[in-house]
């Protein structure tokens, strides 16, 4: 009998930008601001690979809580 599996397919984009900034966390604020205002856009170019795997509840809520937490 077959059985229904949650399969996970999560793509990684990177990119590189440098930044001037008097400290680290200016220069993180100064990405994040410059990302969420769309001057950095991510595309096929900045493609780094794609990972498959079962789909957890848990380790979804988990993933989420670390991003959270940076």
């Amino acid at each position: 009998m077959e059985k229904t599996f949650k399969i996970e397919i999560e793509e990684k984009l990177q990119k590189v930008v440098e930044i001037k900034a008097n400290s680290l966390d200016e220069a993180f604020a100064i990405a994040q601001n410059k990302y969420s205002n769309q001057e950095y856009i991510l595309d096929y170019e900045d493609y780094k690979g794609t990972e498959f795997r079962e789909y957890k509840d848990e380790a979804i809520k988990q993933k989420h809580k670390n991003h959270k937490e940076r």
